[in-house]
């Protein structure tokens, strides 16, 4: 497989330069450009899914939906699109940022995630994800409410985060009613 590249940045998101993914997620992890995306389907409910055992970051994590790195020159937009499609086989539609500014950091077990990460939304029709192993160990639909009501319970950081701020947002709520 290609070598994955992201984005880094200073603090205001303007371009610093280009690093190898596998070189950056380390204590000292450099501020870099992601996503995180949230599916939801017809019936208001949300895609979680445990993250593969294998993985650097959060490894047999639950999160939320999909997550990933847009690579130089691509669009987040295109970054989502692609990166949902490698991880999860899926198309989604209606995708809305609504979290533009999203920053996080979080520590676990010697590894840094230190993103400007914009949260984004999208649906799935009758789509059911078949997800890549290498990335994803398991997948599940769980009621939108019921998934707030146990945070911040054994989620990933930045999932729990995200969905508070996306229930305290007037943009999300009107998307999610759609």
């Amino acid at each position: 497989m290609a070598e994955e590249w992201v984005v880094l940045v200073d603090e205001e998101d303007r371009e610093l330069g280009v690093a190898a993914k596998s070189a950056v997620h380390h204590a000292a992890t450099p501020l870099h450009r992601a996503f995180s995306l949230f599916l939801f389907d017809r019936d208001g409910r949300t895609l979680l899914q445990r993250r593969a055992l294998s993985k650097r970051t959060w490894p047999g994590v639950w999160s939320n939906a999909c997550c990933g790195h847009p690579g130089p020159g691509e669009t987040r937009r295109d970054a989502v699109m692609r990166r949902v499609r490698q991880e999860l086989g899926v198309t989604p539609r209606d995708l809305a940022e609504i979290l533009p500014d999203y920053r996080y950091r979080a520590e676990r077990d010697g590894v840094v995630e230190n993103e400007i990460c914009p949260v984004w939304v999208g649906r799935l029709g009758v789509d059911a994800p078949t997800p890549d192993p290498a990335e994803v160990e398991e997948v599940r639909w769980v009621a939108w409410q019921t998934f707030l009501e146990k945070l911040p319970g054994d989620y990933s950081p930045w999932s729990v985060e995200e969905a508070r701020r996306l229930a305290a947002s007037s943009a999300f709520v009107r998307w999610l009613r759609g």
